[in-house]
């Protein structure tokens, strides 16, 4: 059998509500059970692997910090110094899921798989996707280790997803996770795992574990209608190191927003434009480019922002990120 850690952050895949029709505000209760209980409520500690619980956290992913980060990648690099092990499954809140992913897609080059996972449904709850979720994940994990393919998955619903693509596209569904121009690469049926893309494990950028101890401010700024640039003023009043534009359409925030950005850039802040419609990539525009905006290629505002973060905390110049986010 397969040898599986299964490291338990806590979320959704790990709470217990009031009852088994509390399927919306269980948090309020603010009880989760840790890695080993998950697998005793789901039935999965000894039917389907070896695996090994690993308590790191149990609390809401909205209160994931960068420390967080840091400690989760190191843990996932020590555990894969055991040559018996055969990949990492994580248990995490779908709110902050992607992020996570996306991070340590950047970070991990690991000879194991790191599949992400988390619920819907609390643990309680009735028809939990928790269980089903979780077994997925571990078939991912084993499956990618047999093929040689030990990057960075997201794994909910049944389907498999690059963490530079997917995101949360609703609040409560259970087919909330989507990789909106891309689609999933892989799907989960019973005991079968079938990868349908070829460009499995791309790592176009690659950073150091350590870069994550000294991750600058970078904040996102939203663009709306009537956006006076007061948002970004304030981030760079705060000592923000970079911004990110969500902006309109191809990418373009108000004419006051361009301005303030600007202003920005001018005070040595670095400034990525990249868009809220969810899909598809920034224009690259001239006027932009004598500002000296940095397009976003197609990442949500929230991974370029961690693309950004890297790139500061490596001590990228200007140039030097703008290739980088050109390569991705």
């Amino acid at each position: 059998m397969p040898k599986i850690a299964f490291i338990g952050t806590g979320g959704t895949i790990a709470s217990i509500g009031s009852g088994p029709f509390d399927l919306l505000d269980y948090n309020a209760s603010n009880a989760r059970v840790n890695a080993r209980a998950i697998l005793d409520r789901t039935g999965l500690a000894e039917t389907i692997g070896d695996i090994v619980p690993i308590d790191f956290r149990t609390f809401d992913s909205s209160a994931v910090s960068h420390t967080d980060w840091s400690e989760l990648a190191d843990l996932c690099w020590e555990l894969a110094q055991d040559t018996s092990l055969t990949g990492i499954v994580i248990g995490h809140g779908t709110a902050t899921l992607e992020e996570t992913a996306w991070l340590l897609s950047l970070v991990l080059d690991l000879n194991v798989p790191v599949i992400l996972t988390g619920a819907m449904r609390p643990l309680s709850g009735l028809s939990s996707d928790a269980g089903a979720n979780l077994a997925a994940a571990i078939h991912v994990a084993d499956a990618a280790y047999r093929g040689r393919n030990c990057g960075v998955f997201v794994v909910l619903n049944n389907e498999i997803h690059a963490p530079r693509t997917v995101t949360k596209a609703h609040t409560l569904r259970l087919n909330a996770f989507k990789s909106p121009w891309e689609g999933p690469i892989g799907t989960v049926d019973g005991l079968a795992v079938r990868f349908t893309r070829q460009e499995l494990h791309r790592r176009p950028l690659s950073f150091g574990r350590g870069l994550l101890r000294k991750l600058p401010r970078v904040d996102i700024a939203y663009s709306y209608v009537g956006a006076d640039g007061c948002a970004i003023k304030a981030f760079v009043n705060a000592g923000a190191r970079g911004v990110v534009s969500a902006g309109f359409g191809p990418g373009m925030g108000t004419p006051a927003e361009t301005k303030a950005l600007a202003e920005a850039i001018e005070a040595g802040v670095i400034v990525v434009q990249s868009s809220r419609t969810g899909a598809g990539k920034v224009v690259d525009s001239a006027g932009h480019r004598d500002l000296g905006i940095i397009a976003g290629n197609d990442l949500s505002p929230q991974k370029a922002r961690i693309v950004l973060a890297l790139c500061l905390a490596r001590g990228d110049t200007r140039d030097e990120i703008g290739r980088a986010f050109q390569s991705i």
